[in-house]
């Protein structure tokens, strides 16, 4: 990476915030996408970021954060809804691949969280592996709920910040890593119309970064 060759935890999360401000504003340098970079990172990789998101097609990473190949080690399911693969991929991310940030990425009118609250509204749940899914964002939507927490963005939130603590609660390497400061994990909410990424949880960054609810 040629900004920042070994980011701590807050330099990888400016960094990162830094390239979403820039694709925001119409102005993105598309740093790391030429074929000078694609033969620099052949041998190896170094990516600054695990960014684990939701599948949908409006949340190509590289492109909302501005930046490059050999940058991030993207891990993408429907509803950022995790099992053993993904855990897997984070951690070989952290522990592996050096990744001193993790970044567990949600946006608005997403579909999983959606249907999670219209199978509890009507009983009816989707056939097959999508009830799966919906099944793993349910308790994001009953905990929301529970708090008195009833509108989109504040599910939405809540399942971000849920996200983020069954990671740390499942992964135990994870956990060790933010415990010792070599790992930050931080939840963003995206909003598709503007294209901005709002900071709604942060494990192990600094408890000072304000969080929108």
């Amino acid at each position: 990476m040629s900004e920042i060759q070994t980011p701590t935890p807050r330099a990888a999360f400016e960094l990162l915030l830094a390239g979403n401000q820039r694709f925001v504003a119409g102005t993105p340098e598309h740093p790391n996408q030429d074929a000078a970079r694609r033969s620099e990172t052949a041998p190896s990789q170094q990516p600054f970021a695990v960014l684990f998101g939701c599948s949908d097609s409006r949340l190509a990473a590289e492109i909302i954060f501005d930046r490059g190949l050999g940058d991030l080690f993207v891990v993408r399911t429907a509803g950022h809804v995790m099992g053993p693969e993904v855990l897997g991929s984070i951690e070989f991310g952290v522990e592996v691949l050096g990744c001193p940030l993790v970044v567990i990425l949600g946006h608005d009118s997403c579909g999983a969280v959606g249907a999670a609250c219209a199978a509890l509204e009507d009983g009816m749940s989707p056939a097959g592996y999508v009830r799966d899914v919906i099944e793993r964002v349910t308790p994001s939507v009953l905990t929301a709920r529970a708090a008195g927490r009833v509108g989109p963005e504040e599910i939405l939130a809540e399942h971000i910040r849920h996200t983020a603590d069954l990671l740390l609660d499942r992964s135990r390497v994870l956990a060790d890593k933010v415990a010792a400061g070599q790992t930050a994990v931080v939840g963003l909410r995206y909003r598709l119309a503007d294209g901005s990424a709002q900071l709604v949880a942060t494990r192990g960054l600094d408890e000072a970064v304000p969080t929108v609810s």
